[in-house]
């Protein structure tokens, strides 16, 4: 293995996606497909959160548990480079676990890390480009602060924190963030762009909205079958889906179909089976409220 004292101009930066949860709270979308496999933008997070660190990145890993097989068979049919796939087992190993198990593989390099459950487009080169290679850092959604609820949209780690990491669960924001933190080690970097933690239906519907609203309007894949009018607000219509109804501000996975006078308005289908909805935004709260 290769030492990790040399010098920080000439380490190279590898990625790790996050992709093991088990989206607990994302249920019942996640009894259909596995959380990172769930579309955002008619796209799998899984394959926009590897788009997002490719380019910053000179390999990419994906670490797996919770519908492992199922993410094993999406990737292999992917096009592009390789990915390199680290399955956990007995258990989940945490966000912190997973780069403990991820140690010979990374090797001596930096490590670029993002969740597969966060959509948060964007450039992620500046954040590797402007960074001192000596203490970790952060990429916070909408401020310069840091803390438990902080939006983490993706982190780094340079090789000396990484290969202390031990194969067994735990999480990033213990292991490394917070003491970090209070150390005054930790580079906090403000993101200004969209971001949203797709943890709930609710978050998640709001995602794909968000993702809708950057395309203009609505993403309705080629291969739908809409007829003029039938879809409203911002909407995602997935392959092969058929509407005979009506959608508003509405997520359709792959597939399925709204019949003749059916309406669904801010709903997720997800499957023959599965609509969840209609989910209601959430009540704006106070500041003092959001702080604490």
């Amino acid at each position: 293995m290769t030492q990790g004292g040399g010098n920080a101009e000439r380490r190279s930066v590898v990625a790790v996606v996050l992709a093991a949860g088990a989206g607990t709270r994302l249920a019942p979308l996640t009894d259909v497909r596995p959380k990172a496999l769930c579309p955002v933008g008619g796209r799998a997070l899984l394959d926009l959160a590897v788009e997002r660190v490719a380019p910053a990145a000179e390999a990419v890993a994906v670490n797996l548990h919770h519908g492992s097989q199922l993410v094993r068979a999406h990737v292999a049919q992917r096009a592009g480079p390789p990915i390199h796939l680290s399955e956990e087992q007995p258990e989940a190993l945490g966000t912190a676990g997973a780069i403990g198990a991820l140690r010979d593989w990374i090797d001596g390099r930096d490590v670029l890390v993002v969740n597969a459950d966060t959509w948060a487009p964007g450039d992620l080169r500046p954040f590797v480009a402007a960074w001192d290679r000596r203490h970790p850092a952060v990429l916070v959604h909408g401020t310069d602060q840091f803390g438990p609820q902080a939006g983490v949209v993706a982190s780094l780690l340079p090789w000396a924190d990484a290969a202390r990491l031990l194969p067994e669960p735990t999480g990033l924001y213990e292991a490394v963030w917070r003491p970090r933190h209070e150390r005054g080690h930790l580079a906090v970097v403000r993101h200004e762009g969209p971001f949203v933690d797709c943890g709930t239906p609710l978050d998640y519907l709001e995602a794909n909205l968000a993702a809708a609203g950057l395309a203009g309007g609505r993403i309705v894949d080629p291969t739908a079958m809409v007829p003029d009018g039938a879809v409203r607000g911002r909407c995602v219509v997935g392959a092969g889906a058929v509407v005979e109804g009506r959608v508003q501000d509405s997520v359709l996975w792959p597939g399925v179909m709204v019949g003749p006078g059916e309406e669904l308005v801010r709903c997720v289908r997800a499957s023959a089976a599965l609509t969840v909805g209609p989910l209601e935004p959430l009540e704006p709260v106070g500041e003092t409220e959001r702080s604490g």
